[in-house]
Order: structure tokens, then C-alpha cells, then sequence
């Protein structure tokens, strides 16, 4: 483990004195090119960060929903050049179909319930990693989380298996799926709910893996918008349980395939 841990700091190093000066150095090039471009936002100049992957283990996503389709189109074009793939989620509906033109001799996958779109050459290949994650839905009108979070830690290079509309209405529902889940040996659990939120806790209380508790904006009145499920979640007596935002299926999916890429990294250590 000190080893990879020495690599990843060499590689940051490298990345930080070397690769980030390269692109610094072209930065004024790049706004004048900007600045005579009808195709460019004008509203603010774009930097992606194209190193994340390689210093974290984590891609870049563009989120789509505040960004003007000018900036999403340019953002993806520096990203396809950088390193092949880019993940945009929160698409706006009128930028799928403008995606799928500019960008139509690469591999663009619309994932309409995640509401996302990855976009890759085609000669990419994502990297399997051994990771396992599963993700739980308690209703459901929290897929969308629960798939974009799903979707975020396959393109981590995760195996994902999915259980939907599970949630403590009908804990009843829950049990099978759920010792089919373990019996893959995954290495981490989201588990999304709207509502009061508590199904996070009963699965925190049951599994020996991390789980991570992703609220939904899905509820009524005085706790809805996803609230009453946060705090639920974060008052948890249940041991393991950690918690991201309301909706935040890309932090959710994140976290549960760093944990797991580097539990699959330990296993392959182990076996050699």
C-alpha cells in the first residue's frame, strides 16, 4: 500500500509541475481563440480539469443543468481531446439532441432516467477495476438518483448490480434482493430514499460493507424536498452509514467506487 500510495504522489507531482504549466502556458492563446468564436460561451472561460482521473481515480463530470449548451459542447470537446470520454450529467433535454449532432462519429450514450450522456472515441476503452457496488433504491421515484449514481461508479470501472423500490413501506421486499447483493461480495452499498429517509439505516444496520445514504428531493410537506430524509440520515444510529447530499448521485457513486476500486485493489495485492 506505501508503494501506490508513493506512486500516486509522484504522479501528482508530475501532473502539478509539469502538466498544468503546459496548459497554463496555452491559456491566452485559448481565450483569444474563445473570444473570436461564435461557438463559445462568452459568459465565463472554461477549464476543465483534465488530470483528475489520473491523480484521483475519479473523472471529470460536467454538470449540465447550469451550463448554457455552448459551454457543455466546448467543455466536451476539450475533455474528448484530453482523455477520450466525458460524462455530462443533469442534461438539458434540448442538448441531448445537439450533442448527438456535433459529436457524431463518437460513441454517444443517452442514459434519459440517470439524465445523463457519455460521449467517448471510438477506440476508448474503460478500464475494468474489480470494484463491486451495489446500489438500492427505496421507491421508485428515486431511480433517477439511484441510476446516476450507478452510472457514475460503472464508469469508474465498477460492476454494478441494482435493486429498485425496496423501501421500508414493504421491508418485507427487501430481504432476498438483498442477500442476493451480498452473496457478490460488493464493497460498498448506496442506498437512495426519499420520504422519511430510513432505509439507509436498516441496510447500515444489516451489511458488513460502507454504505452510503443518498437522500432524494421525494417527500411531502413540512420534511419533503429531501429534508426530512438528510437529517434522517445523518441522525442514524446505524454504524457505517455516511451520507451525501440531496441528489447528489454523482457524489454518491463516487464515493462508493473509490471505496470499492481500492478494496479490489487490495484483493489483487492479496492474490499475488
Amino acid at each position: 500500500m506505501s508503494q501506490d500510495a508513493d506512486e500516486q504522489l509522484e504522479a501528482l507531482d508530475f501532473l502539478l509541475n509539469q502538466q498544468l504549466f503546459k496548459h497554463s502556458n496555452n491559456s491566452s492563446q485559448q481565450k483569444l481563440q474563445n473570444s473570436e468564436s461564435n461557438h463559445v460561451s462568452e459568459v465565463v472561460e472554461i477549464r476543465p480539469d483534465f488530470h483528475r482521473e489520473q491523480r484521483k481515480g475519479v473523472p471529470e463530470v460536467i454538470y449540465g443543468e447550469t451550463k448554457e449548451i455552448e459551454q457543455i459542447v466546448s467543455m466536451t470537446r476539450k475533455l474528448l481531446d484530453e482523455t477520450g470520454r466525458t460524462i455530462i450529467s443533469r442534461v438539458p433535454t434540448e442538448a441531448i439532441e445537439v450533442l448527438r449532432e456535433v459529436f457524431s462519429s463518437f460513441h454517444v450514450r443517452v442514459y434519459g432516467t440517470a439524465r445523463a450522456v457519455v460521449i467517448s472515441k471510438p477506440d476508448y476503452i474503460l478500464q475494468r477495476t474489480g470494484g463491486q457496488v451495489g446500489v438500492i433504491s427505496a421507491g421508485t421515484s428515486d431511480i433517477p438518483v439511484a441510476q446516476e449514481a450507478a452510472l457514475i461508479a460503472e464508469e469508474m470501472g465498477c460492476e454494478v448490480t441494482c435493486i429498485y423500490d425496496v423501501g421500508v413501506a414493504g421491508l418485507h421486499r427487501l430481504l432476498d434482493p438483498l442477500r442476493n447483493l451480498l452473496s457478490k461480495e460488493v464493497d460498498a452499498i448506496i442506498v437512495a430514499a426519499g420520504m422519511d429517509g430510513a432505509l439507509p439505516s436498516v441496510v447500515a444496520g444489516l451489511v458488513p460493507v460502507p454504505v452510503i445514504g443518498l437522500p432524494t428531493s421525494i417527500g411531502y410537506g413540512m420534511g419533503g424536498k429531501g429534508v426530512a430524509a438528510l437529517l434522517s440520515m445523518l441522525q442514524t444510529c446505524a454504524p457505517g452509514l455516511s451520507v451525501v447530499n440531496i441528489d447528489n448521485g454523482v457524489g454518491a457513486g463516487i464515493t462508493a467506487a473509490m471505496i470499492a476500486n481500492r478494496v479490489a485493489r487490495a484483493r489483487s495485492y492479496q492474490s499475488q
